[in-house]
């Protein structure tokens, strides 16, 4: 049984179910190559089955190290960029509390990143609150050597050492890196830092469920088994059937596809809930890095609403019909407030006296569907009825499988990314890296 729901019914008037179940064939096709690894890019397909084949005693073992972070962080920074951090940050930022102050009271360390950006503004800020806390580090990278991870690893660690000594510094260092190879996987063997392996054949942007995204969700104090098992759910109950009536998954691969083929290429992820700020971050690495490729692809954006109808909202309804909307929507919060009744009124809510907020937030939902529906913007919606790990866990293995499918049907590999390299090769240049001479000269021509 799954609690996640599909429900395309607003974007009927801009494309037909005849025009959807036409991609049938081919849904069915798509989903037996990626399940069977003979699609493109089946060498990087390991996460498909992760939730079902993840050893125990793997399991164990991350526990255990996350209670031992806990035990010694009042902060534990983990250090990553792109799938190397989304992933963990999307599922912690949707499953804790908003405000670190009451994360902290739970008992749990606060979770801050590093080695996502190259602001030295914000490096020295963080340097500046961990000065007078107890803290980890958990970076994460394959090869030790991406540029913004690797940078905020040497210095962070420098501090730590320096705070601390190398020896217990040693203890608060886990790295999760490549099984055999790499300059970070050399340097925690060199040190002794306990490690773990992101496997040959995930992806980073595929990566949440693998050590890169149990580990720090573990340690924030989130229950990564039933995190595990919302995913395995999905993906069981997935296999059972692609016909796009039955499964979800191969409904949403069907019907984007459909609209993008009408033009509508560019998708919004609509949220409700401020917590899933992240979630949507994490699932535009997903799309953007798995589809936007040979000219191809949708282009994925986001809104947190209602706070986006008061910026974005006007461009959604009126501006150019080039677009879709998918709407995360939650069914019930996680705690109870209601609008109070005012004798003066002055601000005329009265009418709203007694309601939950929550009843208020999903009027502005559905209120906001319709009118964009009657603009001009197809509405699919996504639901699940709160948000926990095992409903969480359902969304990512809904949402990684539906890309793998909708990358297929593009025809394009969904697991490479060629063009992320474009921009390292200028900085390699433009900076003096060893090995890029050449391109340092032609670059300083173009400048």
């Amino acid at each position: 049984m799954i609690h996640l729901k599909f429900d395309y019914k607003n974007a009927l008037d801009f494309v037909s179910k005849t025009e959807i179940n036409q991609y049938q064939e081919a849904v069915s096709r798509h989903f037996a190559a990626t399940l069977e690894r003979t699609g493109k890019g089946n060498d990087f397909l390991g996460w498909t089955d992760l939730a079902e084949t993840f050893p125990d005693e793997l399991i164990t073992r991350l526990e255990n190290t996350a209670a031992r972070l806990r035990e010694k962080s009042d902060i534990n920074v983990v250090i990553g960029i792109g799938g190397s951090y989304l992933g963990a940050r999307a599922v912690i930022e949707a499953l804790t509390p908003h405000f670190n102050c009451l994360r902290k009271k739970q008992g749990n360390p606060i979770v801050f990143y590093a080695g996502n950006n190259i602001s030295e503004d914000y490096l020295y800020e963080l340097l500046q609150v961990l000065q007078d806390k107890e803290y980890t580090l958990t970076v994460i990278s394959k090869s030790g050597t991406t540029t913004e991870p690797a940078i905020a690893f040497r210095i962070l660690r420098e501090a730590l050492e320096a705070k601390y000594g190398k020896e217990e510094a040693k203890d608060r260092i886990v790295a999760i890196t490549d099984k055999a190879k790499g300059a970070l996987k050399q340097l925690a063997d060199e040190e002794g830092y306990e490690t773990y392996v992101v496997p040959d054949d995930v992806g980073g942007r595929y990566s949440v469920l693998t050590p890169v995204g149990l580990l720090p969700i573990a340690t924030a104090g989130l229950d990564i088994r039933a995190l595990l098992k919302g995913a395995e759910d999905m993906s069981a109950f997935s296999a059972r059937s692609t016909k796009i009536d039955e499964n979800p998954v191969a409904a949403y691969a069907a019907v984007r596809h459909a609209l993008y083929l009408k033009g509508k290429t560019n998708e919004i992820m609509v949220n409700y809930e401020p917590r899933l700020y992240f979630f949507t971050e994490w699932w535009k690495q997903l799309y953007g890095e798995s589809q936007g490729k040979e000219g191809k692809g949708i282009f994925p954006a986001g809104v947190s609403n209602t706070t986006d109808l008061h910026s974005m909202g006007q461009y959604i309804q009126e501006g150019m019909r080039n677009l879709f909307e998918t709407v995360l929507s939650v069914e019930n919060p996680k705690h109870k407030l209601t609008v109070p009744e005012d004798s003066g009124n002055l601000d005329k809510l009265n009418y709203l006296s007694g309601k939950a907020l929550h009843e208020v937030n999903y009027m502005a939902e559905v209120a906001t569907t319709l009118a964009h529906v009657d603009g001009g913007v197809p509405n699919l919606r996504v639901v699940v009825p709160e948000l926990n790990e095992q409903t969480v866990g359902e969304l990512i293995y809904f949402y990684e499988m539906a890309c793998a499918v909708s990358g297929y049907l593009l025809d394009v590999n969904p697991f490479d990314q060629p063009g992320v390299e474009a921009y390292k090769k200028n900085m390699f240049a433009l900076l003096g890296k060893p090995g890029f001479e050449k391109e340092t000269e032609a670059i300083r021509k173009r400048l």
